[in-house]
């Protein structure tokens, strides 16, 4: 496809076939709404949220206004030693949609870093109360936290472990997916809640004196999203306090919205001790991430002198004044709007729609929650990921940008969808699956 842009040589794209890419290049140049617009001139209707964070729809003026207001007013602060209104203010407004508890905000400028922050803390915390041989971590096979070595050692993604060094001192639990059992569930899958059990053998094979916590996406979105079975989490949490293990929900993709409620462990009611967040934060309009912390957790660590830093911690953009200001705007939007729990609205038109495509060419499960869904394809033999990736590149040229991990379609449209949308999205991915071999 001819394209107008400049040279592409000197991009590295992130997570990109570069040289594939680039023989072929799909382009956006403009997003309103619901849509994008490529740089041929075509409408692309944005059925994954940017990538899983622009909830409010794209170009929201009142975001764009108050970013360059604020950069007119004053562009940086620095955060150490040094406080600024407005990350005040963003906490507070964070803290107020909080699961109970959890109203102690650490400001960070990515998912990877709440990530590696709440894993941090974790440690601080445990070395507060008495518990410093409480160094081990364990993650979830199939997880994805991000890509810090952090991030990338509690994760369990093969292909973003495979080449680099991970942390010691980490182990997995299995992952809960089960197409054998499950494939198919309109609703929460029936069968798997013993796989949280597994963390009943990890403290028998290393000690819970060694543990310091487990953190779990509620739902796993990067590697295709996979939904925790019934009574998964709540028994996870059950575990995990009876060994004095602290429970991170990562929530980078589930916050704000995505699942009906301000963060799946509303929905789920369950709540962790720990949340990282980012994505739908600022509306995907300037980088930010942040923690959700437990005040127990918190007060555990700032305790002491007062004269003496507590945590030995953070990040030249902790609350970035510009990315503040693109959150409060955000939050004033989801708030007006009721975006925060409009996923709950439609989430029977939007399971219904998906599970229309049970028995289309090469479909083999279909999962849904809130305005999450997984598609499922069969694999072509010998060529795995290949059948995604056609899908992928055939529904970016009939107009509808979807995401792809392997052979899962994973969609996550902005909030702001319509039922109309919605048909338009199933009917495009209706017809390249029975147009790809």
């Amino acid at each position: 496809m001819a394209t107008n842009s400049p040279s592409l040589d000197a991009l590295w794209m992130p997570f990109t076939a570069n040289r594939q890419f680039k023989a072929a290049p799909r382009m956006l140049v403009e997003a309103h709404g619901m849509f994008y617009r490529s740089d041929d001139d075509r409408q692309i209707l944005d059925g994954t949220a940017g990538l899983w964070c622009v909830n409010a729809g794209h170009g929201r003026p009142e975001i764009a206004d108050a970013v360059g207001a604020q950069l007119h007013t004053m562009d940086y602060a620095p955060p150490f030693q040094i406080g600024h209104p407005l990350a005040f203010e963003f906490a507070n407004r964070l803290a107020e949609i909080a699961p109970a508890g959890l109203d102690r905000i650490f400001f960070t400028g990515s998912g990877s870093e709440s990530v590696d922050t709440a894993l941090k803390i974790a440690l601080a915390y445990q070395r507060a109360i008495g518990q410093g041989t409480r160094t081990r971590f364990i993650g979830r096979e199939r997880g994805y936290h991000g890509v810090g070595f952090g991030g990338i050692s509690i994760g369990g993604i093969v292909n973003n472990r495979r080449v680099f060094t991970s942390l010691p001192g980490v182990d997995h639990l299995r992952h809960t997916h089960d197409l054998a059992r499950n494939a198919y569930s309109p609703e929460l899958p029936e069968h798997g809640a013993e796989l949280a059990d597994d963390l009943e053998r990890l403290v028998q094979l290393h000690g819970a004196e060694t543990i310091a916590a487990v953190i779990v996406e509620p739902v796993a979105g990067s590697t295709g999203v996979l939904l925790p079975p019934k009574n998964y989490l709540g028994r996870l949490r059950d575990i995990a306090t009876r060994h004095g293990i602290l429970l991170i929900f990562d929530e980078v993709i589930t916050g704000f919205g995505r699942l009906g409620a301000p963060f799946a462990a509303d929905f789920f009611g369950v709540t962790p001790d720990l949340i990282t967040a980012a994505k739908g934060l600022t509306n995907g309009a300037v980088p930010m991430g942040v923690v959700l912390c437990g005040r127990h957790v918190h007060d555990a660590i700032v305790a002491g002198p007062e004269p003496l830093i507590e945590l030995f911690h953070g990040y030249t953009y902790s609350g970035h004044p510009v990315a503040c200001a693109a959150g409060i705007a955000t939050l004033d939007v989801y708030r007006r709007e009721g975006l925060l729990t409009r996923a709950a609205t439609l989430s029977g038109t939007w399971r219904e729609a998906l599970h229309s495509l049970n028995g289309e060419p090469h479909v083999i499960d279909v999962r849904t929650i809130g305005l999450v869904a997984g598609v499922e394809l069969s694999a072509r033999a010998g060529a795995p990921g290949s059948r995604g990736y056609d899908v992928f590149t055939r529904c970016f040229s009939k107009g509808l940008l979807i995401r792809v991990t392997g052979d899962i379609v994973a969609l996550s449209p902005p909030l702001i969808i319509t039922e109309d949308e919605i048909g338009r999205i199933i009917e495009s991915i209706r017809g390249v699956l029975n147009e790809v071999d």
